[in-house]
Parts: C-alpha cells; structure tokens; sequence
C-alpha cells in the first residue's frame, strides 16, 4: 500500500529489457516494493546509489511506458505505523490516461485528463486519484474526461511541471470507489441493511 505523496524525484538509469535501473538516495532491501510513477514494483537489485526492479510483460502493457526515462516519481511502501496524508494506493495502474488541455488558473493549473471509458466510470467529483503516483483530487467529471487542478508546491515538487497537451500518464482510481461499484453492480435490489451485511463481511 501506498500514500499517493511523492518522496524523492529519482533519475532513471537504464531501461533495458524488463529491467529498470533506478539512482535514488533510498536504500531499499531486495524484495522491497516501491511505487515508481505510481506502478507497484519489486526491488530486484540494489547498492548504495541505486536499485533495479522488474516489469513483467503484463505491467508493461499498462504502463505509460514512454514516461520510464529522464526523472520519475518515488514512493516506498507505506508502514503501519505512518501517516496517511493523500489517500489508499495500491499501485496497481488501472490504465493510461492523456492529457488533453492545461489551463492557467489563477495561482494554479487546471489539467485535463481523458481516460478510457470503462474506467472513467470509476471517477467521482471530489473524489482521490492517482496521477503517475501522486494522490489528487478530481474537482470536474464530464463524461470520460476529469479536471485536476495543481497548486504551484506541487509543480514544483513532481514531475507535472514537464506534462504537455498528449502526455500519457499512469492513472490509478480510488479503491473504495471500484469497490462500491462492484458491490452494487452485483446486488440488483439493495437497502441500507444489506450494505451493513456486505461490508461486515469484509
């Protein structure tokens, strides 16, 4: 699990293959997992100035792959005993959005992402998500299109400050959002009664 806050801005070393090659000041111990622009992945090497982990053919294929190079958002795994400060984050990228307009907005940005549309059903007004690892919250939803928009701390302290109208990015919806969705979509008549029965089961 993760928190959606970014801990350091890492440089890709080398993409080869399906190994990635990471320098960071973390020291991750082999096995560890670490969100790397919001994809949960497995430390398979490490020293003092770097680590690699590995993409499986099946994370590649839902990964905004072309974003794998140059600076990249880090996050090691959540402990029990921290603070959750974004929101839940899995790291598992539920598909690749795209950036289709950035607005000016005062002393902020407004972005606009467009994502497929049998995710889209996943987003709320207000609502969490995750962009290339970073927990957000949605302001506007019009049909498979949201609006973020970022204050300048975050500009400054991610990666969006290099985003431009086309760029692909690793989308990650709210958890308790899927989970309420395939709740309901498998009860055809429900009342409050049986949503108490359904939760405590979890």
């Amino acid at each position: 699990m993760f928190t959606g806050l970014i801990r350091e801005i890492a440089t890709v070393k080398s993409f080869a293959s399906s190994k990635l090659t990471i320098s960071s000041k973390l020291h991750p111990s082999l096995g560890d997992s670490i969100a790397i622009n919001g994809a949960c992945l497995t430390v398979i090497e490490t020293s003092k100035t770097e680590f690699s982990v590995e993409l499986s053919p099946e994370s590649a294929s839902v990964l905004a792959i072309e974003n794998y190079k140059g600076k990249v958002h880090i996050e090691p795994a959540m402990r029990l005993s921290d603070r959750v400060e974004g929101h839940i984050v899995q790291g598992h990228v539920d598909c690749v959005g795209e950036i289709v307009r950035i607005e000016q907005n005062g002393n902020s940005t407004d972005f606009y992402i467009t994502i497929p549309k049998e995710s889209a059903k996943f987003l709320v007004p207000k609502g969490s998500i995750t962009v290339d690892g970073v927990s957000l919250t949605i302001n506007d939803v019009k049909d498979n299109t949201f609006r973020l928009t970022i204050i300048p701390h975050t500009i400054k302290n991610t990666i969006f400050s290099r985003y431009k109208v086309g760029t692909k990015v690793n989308i990650e919806t709210d958890m308790f959002a899927r989970y309420v969705y395939h709740i309901f979509k498998k009860e055809k008549s429900i009342s409050w009664n049986d949503v108490d029965r359904i939760m405590a089961s979890y």
